[in-house]
């Protein structure tokens, strides 16, 4: 059965995490403290040789990417963008405050925060309230949230062969996303993964499984 390892990085910090924005598809720069985290995610990884390398379509993910791999002593890994891997799509809700975006998604249904909207219902329940509180009904739902990130793992699934160990620099909520569904409940995915963290699964033929969740050393 094939195995492939995947190392999942949290992009840099960008300036919509520092003003504590809603940041899907929409973008933002990396801040200065954001170019650090991609370098000490490089520093890590740096002895780990990849035999692919994706990203997101984001600009702060694939910034992040290009960051970690000239940190690399491997030189001539394939590096992909790929769509699949971009963060939860908020529609109305991008560039919004969270704090006021979430109150306006879970308020309805007793729940005035992220945290909890996903501890008393669960992370998909958070797509599917936002997807309903958004006037355009734009976000993304669990379903289609979901069939994007499915496509995903397919192209992982056909692009990679058995033992090979792939650096994947995606967003943290499409991170805890993964983690809360396949993590088998081992981690706590109430706390978001830090910028520059490395969360790592294994992907089989079978599905996923979940080793590490938001660390900063390997």
């Amino acid at each position: 059965m094939k195995r492939i390892t995947v190392y999942l990085v949290r992009h840099g910090q960008t300036f919509f995490n520092r003003y504590n924005r809603m940041q899907g598809w929409s973008d933002s720069p990396l801040t200065p403290k954001g170019i650090a985290d991609a370098e000490l995610a490089g520093k890590e990884l740096s002895k780990i040789n990849f035999a692919q390398a994706y990203s997101s379509d984001r600009s702060r993910a694939m910034d992040t990417a290009r960051i970690i791999l000239g940190k690399s002593f491997y030189l001539d890994t394939p590096y992909t963008i790929t769509l699949h891997f971009r963060e939860e799509f908020y529609g109305y809700f991008e560039g919004e405050d969270s704090h006021k975006a979430w109150y306006m998604t879970g308020a309805s249904h007793d729940a005035q925060t992220f945290k909890e909207i996903i501890t008393k219902y669960s992370l998909d329940a958070s797509k599917d309230f936002m997807k309903a509180a958004d006037p355009f009904h734009d976000a993304e739902n669990a379903v289609e949230y979901w069939a994007r990130l499915g496509k995903g793992f397919k192209q992982l699934r056909a692009e990679c062969t058995d033992g090979d160990k792939v650096l994947m620099v995606s967003h943290g909520t499409t991170i805890r996303s993964i983690v809360g569904k396949f993590g088998q409940g081992q981690f706590d995915v109430s706390v978001s993964p830090m910028n520059g963290s490395i969360t790592k699964i294994v992907l089989t033929d079978e599905g996923v499984d979940v080793l590490t969740y938001n660390e900063t050393t390997l």
